[in-house]
């Protein structure tokens, strides 16, 4: 018996029982597009991800305080100074733009309503540090700076809660802990980030958050500092001399180091790592669902089996062999799990589209991406379920005996 004469007889026994071939496949069909489903949606959340905080650039740098070694007491804080001497070309000649930053959630209020947002003192190196425009108005200037002016840019997610709008608002003024800011600027969307929504936020002078709304212990401490080096290519110099420089500030000794130096590499690497184990684990699940169609396809063969022993029989008497009837019903097995990945890789880009488009109804910047190596791991899977669960059906009815079979009813 050839193979397509073996695919044709396949297709007739399956035909014979349409719905009990049906509700087989259909557990395939779900295993399949669940996996597909599920690896799309993955993967999208790491390209969203790793897309947001790459978008950064791969010259930025953070500095924070507090080291690597929980046990190091007595930290210093990251100040006003250390952003100087970092500024400083000769010390550091591999870093172009040093930012410090002040930041703190507060209640922002306008026109009766109020909101939660992260207020944040900025100098004016910092929007083109972290790629912020303005949809209207201006960025803040070194008058602002040096005036510590009450002047603020607003995000449009806190624009919404506030004004249920976010355009024609330069020229308005919100209150943030009592004290009046007129707006000067609303920033341009930018949607989710590694420190949380970079659309709820109001960004002020550095100066005025200094003197007037943000306290820390230390006058001159900061929150963070931003560092941009001159080309990505020197960002290893450029951690070493940041490193160097504030050891010899703050009299640490190496390994003890009392600040963190992140690059965006180590963001990206850190969000690869869990959307990948994410995605990874959702696989995993949808794959159960692949491992309970395989063990339909096996009971319905069973079945099969018990329902044609006599045909068997029949078959082994006039001459077919073991290795026929074996071929025969991994056949039939592996032809339910193709038809079952067919539908359900088609049945998985369709749910992919549904996730896409509600996304993009609600606004997320959101695309599932179906990757051929899913496509190719679902179909795999699915037909090595198919032989794996149809070789025990199969051998049963090869090993069966003409006499026996005939004589069965």
């Amino acid at each position: 018996m050839n193979l397509a004469q073996s695919i044709l007889e396949a297709l007739e026994s399956l035909a014979s029982n349409k719905l009990r071939s049906g509700l087989t496949v259909l557990g395939i069909v779900i295993g399949v597009a669940a996996v597909i489903a599920m690896l799309a949606v993955g993967t999208g959340a790491q390209d969203s991800i790793t897309g947001s905080i790459g978008g950064l650039g791969t010259n930025l740098l953070f500095v924070f305080r507090g080291g690597a070694d929980p046990s190091v007491r007595n930290t210093k804080p990251i100040t006003m100074q250390d952003a100087a001497a970092l500024a400083d070309p000769f010390a550091a000649p591999h870093i172009q733009i040093v930012a410090p930053l002040l930041s703190e959630n507060f209640v922002v209020s306008a026109a009766g309503q109020q909101t939660t947002s992260e207020v944040s003192g900025v100098t004016p190196d910092f929007f083109p540090l972290r790629n912020y425009t303005v949809s209207e108005g201006e960025i803040l200037t070194e008058e602002h700076l040096l005036g510590r002016a009450s002047v603020a840019l607003i995000g449009v997610e806190t624009a919404d809660a506030l004004f249920g709008r976010h355009d024609g608002l330069v020229g308005e003024s919100i209150t943030i802990e009592g004290q009046p800011f007129r707006i000067i600027g609303v920033l341009t969307p930018k949607g989710g980030g590694m420190f949380g929504s970079e659309d709820n936020r109001v960004l002020i002078p550095f100066t005025t958050a200094q003197s007037r709304l943000i306290q820390r212990r230390n006058r001159d401490q900061v929150d963070m500092l931003l560092v941009q080096v001159v080309d990505s290519e020197s960002v290893p110099q450029a951690i070493d001399e940041i490193s160097s420089i504030l050891r010899a500030r703050h009299r640490t000794d190496v390994g003890a180091d009392d600040f963190t130096v992140f690059s965006q590499q180590d963001f990206l690497d850190t969000a690869s790592s869990i959307t990948g184990v994410l995605t990874i684990f959702l696989g995993g699940i949808a794959g159960i669902s692949l491992l309970v169609g395989g063990i339909g396809i096996m009971n319905i063969m069973l079945v099969s089996v018990t329902e044609r022993t006599r045909e068997i029989g029949l078959r082994k008497a006039l001459g077919a062999r073991k290795r026929d009837i074996l071929i025969q019903f991994l056949t039939e097995s592996s032809l339910l799990s193709l038809f079952g990945g067919i539908i359900g890789i088609i049945l998985g880009w369709l749910i992919s589209f549904v996730v896409e488009r509600v996304a993009a109804a609600s606004g997320t910047a959101f695309y599932p991406r179906i990757g051929l190596d899913a496509v190719l791991l679902a179909t795999t899977f699915s037909a090595a379920v198919g032989l794996f669960f149809g070789i025990y059906p199969a051998t049963r009815a090869a090993n069966l005996e003409p006499v026996e079979a005939l004589r069965y009813e």
